[in-house]
Protein backbone atom coordinates (compact mmCIF):
# COMPACT_ATOMS: atom_id res chain seq x y z
CA UNK A 1 0.00 0.00 0.00
CA UNK A 2 1.53 3.08 -0.90
CA UNK A 3 2.39 5.73 1.82
CA UNK A 4 2.09 2.71 4.10
CA UNK A 5 5.52 1.40 4.65
CA UNK A 6 6.00 2.41 7.99
CA UNK A 7 4.71 -0.66 10.45
CA UNK A 8 5.37 -0.98 14.49
CA UNK A 9 7.20 -4.05 15.10
CA UNK A 10 5.68 -5.94 18.53
CA UNK A 11 8.49 -7.93 19.92
CA UNK A 12 10.66 -8.47 16.74
CA UNK A 13 7.48 -9.12 14.92
CA UNK A 14 6.68 -7.25 12.18
CA UNK A 15 2.99 -6.04 11.84
CA UNK A 16 2.06 -5.93 8.31
CA UNK A 17 -1.42 -6.25 7.65
CA UNK A 18 -2.45 -5.06 11.46
CA UNK A 19 -2.34 -1.33 12.19
CA UNK A 20 -0.48 0.41 9.68
CA UNK A 21 0.71 4.04 9.68
CA UNK A 22 0.38 6.54 6.87
CA UNK A 23 4.33 7.30 6.04
CA UNK A 24 3.42 10.92 6.37
CA UNK A 25 1.98 10.73 9.83
CA UNK A 26 5.41 8.79 11.15
CA UNK A 27 6.33 12.04 12.86
CA UNK A 28 3.34 12.90 14.64
CA UNK A 29 2.44 8.94 15.91
CA UNK A 30 3.09 8.28 19.54
CA UNK A 31 5.19 5.62 19.85
CA UNK A 32 4.07 2.38 21.03
CA UNK A 33 5.60 0.39 24.22
CA UNK A 34 3.47 -2.92 23.83
CA UNK A 35 5.41 -5.62 23.27
CA UNK A 36 4.48 -9.29 22.67
CA UNK A 37 6.09 -11.65 25.69
CA UNK A 38 6.62 -15.25 24.84
CA UNK A 39 4.31 -17.02 27.87
CA UNK A 40 2.22 -13.82 28.71
CA UNK A 41 0.33 -12.23 25.82
CA UNK A 42 -2.21 -14.40 24.81
CA UNK A 43 -1.34 -15.68 21.62
CA UNK A 44 -3.71 -17.23 18.89
CA UNK A 45 -2.59 -20.95 19.64
CA UNK A 46 -3.32 -20.22 23.26
CA UNK A 47 -6.63 -18.71 22.89
CA UNK A 48 -7.16 -21.55 20.48
CA UNK A 49 -6.53 -24.29 22.62
CA UNK A 50 -8.24 -22.50 25.66
CA UNK A 51 -11.90 -24.11 24.09
CA UNK A 52 -12.79 -27.48 24.68
CA UNK A 53 -13.79 -29.91 21.66
CA UNK A 54 -17.37 -28.21 21.76
CA UNK A 55 -16.16 -24.65 22.30
CA UNK A 56 -16.66 -24.35 26.38
CA UNK A 57 -14.00 -21.23 27.09
CA UNK A 58 -11.84 -21.94 29.85
CA UNK A 59 -12.17 -17.88 30.79
CA UNK A 60 -10.31 -18.10 34.06
CA UNK A 61 -7.05 -19.09 32.08
CA UNK A 62 -7.74 -16.61 29.23
CA UNK A 63 -8.03 -14.03 31.35
CA UNK A 64 -4.98 -14.60 33.37
CA UNK A 65 -3.03 -14.26 30.07
CA UNK A 66 -4.63 -11.08 29.35
CA UNK A 67 -4.40 -9.74 32.48
CA UNK A 68 -0.31 -10.94 31.99
CA UNK A 69 0.23 -9.57 28.56
CA UNK A 70 -2.48 -8.51 26.76
CA UNK A 71 -3.76 -10.08 23.31
CA UNK A 72 -1.72 -10.47 20.06
CA UNK A 73 -3.36 -8.20 17.51
CA UNK A 74 -3.97 -10.93 15.00
CA UNK A 75 -7.22 -12.29 17.52
CA UNK A 76 -8.01 -9.13 19.47
CA UNK A 77 -11.35 -8.79 17.88
CA UNK A 78 -13.10 -12.07 18.50
CA UNK A 79 -11.41 -12.38 22.41
CA UNK A 80 -13.00 -8.67 22.68
CA UNK A 81 -16.70 -10.41 21.82
CA UNK A 82 -16.14 -12.12 24.98
CA UNK A 83 -14.11 -9.37 26.99
CA UNK A 84 -17.30 -7.45 26.40
CA UNK A 85 -19.70 -9.95 27.74
CA UNK A 86 -20.97 -10.33 23.85
CA UNK A 87 -20.72 -14.29 24.32
CA UNK A 88 -21.42 -16.40 27.64
CA UNK A 89 -17.76 -18.83 27.94
CA UNK A 90 -20.05 -21.45 28.60
CA UNK A 91 -21.98 -21.93 25.44
CA UNK A 92 -20.93 -24.07 22.51
CA UNK A 93 -19.93 -23.31 18.98
CA UNK A 94 -23.23 -24.22 17.58
CA UNK A 95 -24.87 -21.73 20.11
CA UNK A 96 -22.52 -19.01 19.31
CA UNK A 97 -22.80 -19.70 15.70
CA UNK A 98 -27.07 -19.36 15.61
CA UNK A 99 -26.73 -16.40 18.05
CA UNK A 100 -24.00 -14.84 15.98
CA UNK A 101 -25.95 -15.01 12.62
CA UNK A 102 -29.51 -13.65 14.43
CA UNK A 103 -27.36 -10.96 15.26
CA UNK A 104 -26.34 -10.30 11.98
CA UNK A 105 -29.79 -10.24 10.48
CA UNK A 106 -31.31 -8.28 13.57
CA UNK A 107 -28.08 -5.55 12.64
CA UNK A 108 -28.92 -5.72 8.34
CA UNK A 109 -32.58 -5.39 9.13
CA UNK A 110 -32.05 -2.28 11.33
CA UNK A 111 -29.51 -0.63 8.43
CA UNK A 112 -32.40 -1.67 6.19
CA UNK A 113 -34.79 0.33 7.89
CA UNK A 114 -32.18 2.99 7.97
CA UNK A 115 -31.39 3.09 4.37
CA UNK A 116 -34.97 3.47 3.57
CA UNK A 117 -34.84 7.21 5.17
CA UNK A 118 -31.55 7.82 4.34
CA UNK A 119 -30.17 5.80 1.01
CA UNK A 120 -26.86 6.69 1.66
CA UNK A 121 -26.83 4.29 4.72
CA UNK A 122 -24.96 0.82 3.07
CA UNK A 123 -23.93 3.15 0.42
CA UNK A 124 -20.02 2.81 0.71
CA UNK A 125 -20.28 6.61 0.80
CA UNK A 126 -21.00 8.95 4.07
CA UNK A 127 -22.47 13.52 4.25
CA UNK A 128 -20.38 15.70 6.20
CA UNK A 129 -22.72 18.38 5.59
CA UNK A 130 -25.77 18.56 6.70
CA UNK A 131 -28.85 16.79 4.44
CA UNK A 132 -31.50 18.65 5.89
CA UNK A 133 -32.91 21.96 7.59
CA UNK A 134 -33.10 22.27 11.36
CA UNK A 135 -37.04 22.66 10.80
CA UNK A 136 -37.33 19.73 9.24
CA UNK A 137 -37.93 21.54 5.50
CA UNK A 138 -35.39 20.43 2.41
CA UNK A 139 -32.37 22.35 1.93
CA UNK A 140 -31.91 23.96 -1.87
CA UNK A 141 -29.68 21.73 -3.45
CA UNK A 142 -28.19 25.18 -4.94
CA UNK A 143 -27.29 25.77 -1.43
CA UNK A 144 -25.31 23.15 -0.90
CA UNK A 145 -22.08 21.96 -2.65
CA UNK A 146 -20.57 18.83 -3.45
CA UNK A 147 -23.29 17.18 -1.24
CA UNK A 148 -24.00 13.48 -2.27
CA UNK A 149 -27.54 12.96 -1.00
CA UNK A 150 -30.37 15.65 0.56
CA UNK A 151 -33.58 15.06 1.95
CA UNK A 152 -36.40 15.97 -0.76
CA UNK A 153 -39.65 16.15 0.99
CA UNK A 154 -40.45 17.89 4.60
CA UNK A 155 -39.73 15.66 7.79
CA UNK A 156 -42.26 16.05 10.76
CA UNK A 157 -41.02 13.09 12.75
CA UNK A 158 -38.94 14.39 15.54
CA UNK A 159 -37.15 11.20 16.56
CA UNK A 160 -36.48 10.97 12.45
CA UNK A 161 -35.48 14.42 12.02
CA UNK A 162 -33.29 14.68 15.27
CA UNK A 163 -31.17 11.52 13.45
CA UNK A 164 -31.03 13.40 10.32
CA UNK A 165 -29.68 16.69 11.69
CA UNK A 166 -26.51 14.36 13.63
CA UNK A 167 -25.41 12.19 10.75
CA UNK A 168 -23.34 15.12 9.34
CA UNK A 169 -21.46 15.29 12.54
CA UNK A 170 -21.00 12.13 12.76
CA UNK A 171 -19.50 11.96 9.26
CA UNK A 172 -17.11 15.21 9.81
CA UNK A 173 -16.07 13.10 13.18
CA UNK A 174 -15.60 9.95 11.46
CA UNK A 175 -13.25 11.57 8.45
CA UNK A 176 -10.69 12.55 11.54
CA UNK A 177 -10.81 9.40 13.39
CA UNK A 178 -7.68 7.79 12.87
CA UNK A 179 -6.20 9.66 9.89
CA UNK A 180 -2.83 8.32 10.20
CA UNK A 181 -3.84 4.92 9.84
CA UNK A 182 -3.81 3.45 6.39
CA UNK A 183 -6.86 1.59 6.62
CA UNK A 184 -8.78 4.66 6.84
CA UNK A 185 -7.69 6.01 3.16
CA UNK A 186 -10.28 3.44 1.91
CA UNK A 187 -13.68 5.76 1.93
CA UNK A 188 -15.45 2.53 2.19
CA UNK A 189 -14.24 1.90 5.87
CA UNK A 190 -14.84 5.47 6.64
CA UNK A 191 -18.63 4.58 5.47
CA UNK A 192 -18.55 1.40 7.48
CA UNK A 193 -17.65 3.26 10.77
CA UNK A 194 -20.26 6.01 9.92
CA UNK A 195 -22.90 3.31 9.33
CA UNK A 196 -22.29 1.64 12.37
CA UNK A 197 -22.37 4.80 14.28
CA UNK A 198 -25.83 6.11 12.11
CA UNK A 199 -27.15 2.50 13.22
CA UNK A 200 -26.36 2.94 16.43
CA UNK A 201 -27.57 6.42 17.16
CA UNK A 202 -30.87 5.86 15.28
CA UNK A 203 -31.22 2.71 17.84
CA UNK A 204 -30.43 4.83 20.69
CA UNK A 205 -32.24 8.34 20.96
CA UNK A 206 -32.16 8.36 24.75
CA UNK A 207 -28.23 9.01 24.00
CA UNK A 208 -27.80 10.37 20.82
CA UNK A 209 -24.56 10.71 19.08
CA UNK A 210 -21.97 12.23 20.66
CA UNK A 211 -18.60 13.54 20.08
CA UNK A 212 -15.59 10.41 21.07
CA UNK A 213 -17.84 7.63 20.19
CA UNK A 214 -15.98 7.71 17.25
CA UNK A 215 -12.87 7.01 18.90
CA UNK A 216 -14.61 3.89 21.17
CA UNK A 217 -16.16 2.09 17.46
CA UNK A 218 -13.47 2.58 15.15
CA UNK A 219 -11.55 -0.09 16.56
CA UNK A 220 -13.98 -2.51 16.15
CA UNK A 221 -14.53 -1.57 12.86
CA UNK A 222 -11.18 -2.20 12.11
CA UNK A 223 -10.50 -5.69 13.87
CA UNK A 224 -13.89 -7.24 13.24
CA UNK A 225 -14.23 -7.83 9.51
CA UNK A 226 -17.95 -8.38 9.68
CA UNK A 227 -19.89 -4.96 9.45
CA UNK A 228 -22.88 -6.18 12.00
CA UNK A 229 -20.09 -7.61 14.33
CA UNK A 230 -18.10 -4.62 14.84
CA UNK A 231 -21.79 -3.42 15.59
CA UNK A 232 -22.24 -5.50 18.28
CA UNK A 233 -18.85 -5.09 19.98
CA UNK A 234 -19.46 -1.62 20.20
CA UNK A 235 -22.76 -1.64 21.11
CA UNK A 236 -21.39 -3.71 24.23
CA UNK A 237 -18.65 -1.56 24.94
CA UNK A 238 -21.15 1.11 24.96
CA UNK A 239 -23.01 -0.44 27.78
CA UNK A 240 -20.22 0.33 30.03
CA UNK A 241 -19.85 3.72 28.57
CA UNK A 242 -22.68 4.96 27.64
CA UNK A 243 -23.70 7.37 30.26
CA UNK A 244 -20.53 9.06 30.19
CA UNK A 245 -21.91 10.11 26.78
CA UNK A 246 -25.39 11.32 28.52
CA UNK A 247 -25.84 15.08 28.25
CA UNK A 248 -28.71 17.37 29.60
CA UNK A 249 -28.61 21.26 29.30
CA UNK A 250 -27.32 21.42 32.84
CA UNK A 251 -25.27 18.16 33.11
CA UNK A 252 -22.68 15.69 31.52
CA UNK A 253 -23.28 12.34 32.42
CA UNK A 254 -18.75 11.53 33.04
CA UNK A 255 -19.25 13.92 35.96
CA UNK A 256 -20.43 10.63 38.06
CA UNK A 257 -16.70 9.69 37.02
CA UNK A 258 -15.39 12.87 37.67
CA UNK A 259 -16.74 13.08 41.30
CA UNK A 260 -15.53 9.43 41.95
CA UNK A 261 -12.41 10.57 41.03
CA UNK A 262 -11.88 13.51 42.88
CA UNK A 263 -13.12 11.11 46.24
CA UNK A 264 -10.03 8.71 45.54
CA UNK A 265 -7.23 11.35 44.96
CA UNK A 266 -8.57 13.17 48.35
CA UNK A 267 -8.84 9.65 49.72
CA UNK A 268 -5.52 8.44 48.99
CA UNK A 269 -3.43 11.66 48.02
CA UNK A 270 -5.18 14.56 50.01
CA UNK A 271 -2.37 17.71 49.11
CA UNK A 272 -2.67 17.13 45.67
CA UNK A 273 -6.32 17.37 45.35
CA UNK A 274 -6.20 20.02 48.23
CA UNK A 275 -4.08 21.71 45.46
CA UNK A 276 -5.90 21.02 42.85
CA UNK A 277 -8.72 22.66 44.37
CA UNK A 278 -6.93 25.39 45.77
CA UNK A 279 -6.14 25.99 41.87
CA UNK A 280 -9.93 25.98 40.93
CA UNK A 281 -9.69 21.68 39.48
CA UNK A 282 -11.86 19.99 42.25
CA UNK A 283 -14.24 18.97 39.75
CA UNK A 284 -11.66 17.13 37.69
CA UNK A 285 -13.06 18.79 34.45
CA UNK A 286 -9.62 18.33 32.50
CA UNK A 287 -9.55 14.60 32.89
CA UNK A 288 -13.13 14.14 31.03
CA UNK A 289 -11.10 13.38 27.59
CA UNK A 290 -9.13 10.16 29.16
CA UNK A 291 -12.43 9.11 30.86
CA UNK A 292 -15.00 9.64 27.51
CA UNK A 293 -12.79 7.86 25.17
CA UNK A 294 -10.93 5.76 27.50
CA UNK A 295 -7.31 7.27 27.09
CA UNK A 296 -7.54 7.14 23.04
CA UNK A 297 -5.19 10.72 23.12
CA UNK A 298 -2.81 9.62 25.46
CA UNK A 299 -1.76 6.25 24.28
CA UNK A 300 -0.41 4.76 20.71
CA UNK A 301 -3.48 3.02 18.73
CA UNK A 302 -2.05 -0.10 19.76
CA UNK A 303 -1.09 0.75 23.39
CA UNK A 304 -4.69 1.92 23.51
CA UNK A 305 -5.67 -1.39 22.64
CA UNK A 306 -3.74 -3.42 25.32
CA UNK A 307 -5.19 -0.86 27.95
CA UNK A 308 -8.64 -1.12 27.16
CA UNK A 309 -8.18 -5.18 27.26
CA UNK A 310 -6.58 -4.91 30.49
CA UNK A 311 -9.09 -2.58 31.65
CA UNK A 312 -11.46 -5.57 30.49
CA UNK A 313 -9.55 -8.39 31.81
CA UNK A 314 -9.63 -7.03 35.12
CA UNK A 315 -13.14 -5.66 35.68
CA UNK A 316 -14.24 -8.95 33.71
CA UNK A 317 -17.82 -10.46 35.18
CA UNK A 318 -19.07 -13.71 34.10
CA UNK A 319 -22.74 -12.30 34.65
CA UNK A 320 -22.50 -10.15 31.97
CA UNK A 321 -23.59 -12.12 29.37
CA UNK A 322 -26.65 -13.39 31.18
CA UNK A 323 -27.58 -9.69 32.15
CA UNK A 324 -27.05 -8.18 29.04
CA UNK A 325 -29.12 -10.69 26.99
CA UNK A 326 -31.79 -11.12 30.18
CA UNK A 327 -31.49 -14.98 29.81
CA UNK A 328 -33.58 -17.20 31.88
CA UNK A 329 -30.67 -18.77 33.86
CA UNK A 330 -29.96 -15.14 35.25
CA UNK A 331 -27.39 -14.19 37.00
CA UNK A 332 -24.79 -17.34 39.37
CA UNK A 333 -23.63 -16.32 42.43
CA UNK A 334 -21.49 -19.66 42.64
CA UNK A 335 -18.65 -18.53 45.28
CA UNK A 336 -16.50 -21.05 42.86
CA UNK A 337 -16.68 -18.82 39.67
CA UNK A 338 -14.54 -16.05 41.62
CA UNK A 339 -11.53 -17.31 39.61
CA UNK A 340 -13.48 -16.00 36.54
CA UNK A 341 -13.67 -12.45 37.40
CA UNK A 342 -10.90 -10.37 36.75
CA UNK A 343 -8.45 -8.41 39.22
CA UNK A 344 -10.93 -5.39 40.16
CA UNK A 345 -14.05 -7.27 40.13
CA UNK A 346 -12.78 -9.74 42.50
CA UNK A 347 -12.53 -7.65 45.09
CA UNK A 348 -15.95 -6.65 44.92
CA UNK A 349 -17.50 -9.80 44.70
CA UNK A 350 -15.60 -10.63 48.06
CA UNK A 351 -16.71 -7.78 49.45
CA UNK A 352 -20.40 -8.74 48.65
CA UNK A 353 -20.61 -5.31 46.58
CA UNK A 354 -20.61 -6.62 43.08
CA UNK A 355 -24.29 -5.32 42.42
CA UNK A 356 -23.73 -1.89 44.52
CA UNK A 357 -20.57 -0.78 43.14
CA UNK A 358 -20.21 1.36 40.16
CA UNK A 359 -16.30 2.37 39.98
CA UNK A 360 -14.63 1.26 36.93
CA UNK A 361 -10.94 1.16 36.80
CA UNK A 362 -10.65 3.74 34.19
CA UNK A 363 -10.84 6.18 37.23
CA UNK A 364 -8.14 4.43 38.93
CA UNK A 365 -6.28 4.69 35.92
CA UNK A 366 -6.29 8.58 35.96
CA UNK A 367 -5.74 8.66 39.42
CA UNK A 368 -2.43 6.66 38.38
CA UNK A 369 -1.79 8.90 35.52
CA UNK A 370 -2.43 12.52 37.83
CA UNK A 371 -0.01 10.54 40.84
CA UNK A 372 2.98 10.14 38.16
CA UNK A 373 3.02 13.93 37.97
CA UNK A 374 2.44 14.77 41.57
CA UNK A 375 5.15 16.20 41.88
CA UNK A 376 5.37 18.58 38.92
CA UNK A 377 1.59 19.23 39.33
CA UNK A 378 2.55 20.10 43.16
CA UNK A 379 5.20 22.00 42.34
CA UNK A 380 5.06 24.21 38.96
CA UNK A 381 0.69 23.81 38.73
CA UNK A 382 -0.15 27.13 39.00
CA UNK A 383 -3.14 27.33 37.34
CA UNK A 384 -5.37 25.05 35.41
CA UNK A 385 -3.89 26.02 32.23
CA UNK A 386 -0.17 24.42 34.23
CA UNK A 387 -2.29 20.64 34.75
CA UNK A 388 -3.40 21.00 31.26
CA UNK A 389 -0.10 21.89 29.76
CA UNK A 390 1.74 19.20 32.50
CA UNK A 391 -1.10 16.46 31.65
CA UNK A 392 -1.04 16.93 28.21
CA UNK A 393 2.93 16.13 27.99
CA UNK A 394 2.08 12.30 29.01
CA UNK A 395 0.90 11.51 25.32
CA UNK A 396 2.99 8.92 24.29
CA UNK A 397 4.99 8.35 27.64
CA UNK A 398 2.53 6.63 29.52
CA UNK A 399 3.12 2.45 29.74
CA UNK A 400 -0.48 0.64 29.90
CA UNK A 401 0.66 -2.20 31.13
CA UNK A 402 2.32 0.18 34.33
CA UNK A 403 -0.46 2.26 34.34
CA UNK A 404 -2.75 -0.77 35.10
CA UNK A 405 -0.88 -1.78 37.90
CA UNK A 406 -0.60 1.39 39.73
CA UNK A 407 -4.16 1.89 39.27
CA UNK A 408 -4.62 -1.71 40.88
CA UNK A 409 -2.57 -0.44 44.00
CA UNK A 410 -4.46 2.79 44.25
CA UNK A 411 -7.46 0.71 44.46
CA UNK A 412 -6.43 -1.54 47.01
CA UNK A 413 -5.20 1.90 49.08
CA UNK A 414 -8.52 3.33 48.45
CA UNK A 415 -10.72 0.71 49.75
CA UNK A 416 -8.34 0.37 52.47
CA UNK A 417 -8.23 4.05 53.83
CA UNK A 418 -12.31 4.14 52.75
CA UNK A 419 -13.26 1.56 55.03
CA UNK A 420 -11.35 2.92 58.15
CA UNK A 421 -12.76 6.34 57.85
Amino acid sequence: MIGCEFMWKLGGEDLQGYFPVRSECQADVPRTRFKSRAGKTLSARRWHAAFTEDGHLDMERVLRRIQRGGIHPSIKGEVWEFLLGGYDPDSTFDERTKLRNHRREQYYAWKEECQKMVPLVGSGKFVTMAIIAEDGQPLEESSVENQEWLVKTSVTDKRVLQWMLVLSQIGLDVIRTDRYLCFYESESNQARLWDVLAIYTWLNPDIGYVQGMNDICSPMIILLEDEADAFWCFERAMRRLRENFRTTETSMGVQTQLGMLSQVIQTVDPRLHQHLEDLDGGEYLFAIRMLMVLFRREFSFLDALYLWEMMWAMEYNPNNFASYEKTENGTKQDPRLLKQYGKFERKYVKSGQDEQHHNTLAVFVVASVLETKNKRLLKEAKGLDDVVQILGGIAGNLDARKACKEALKIHEKFLRKANKQ
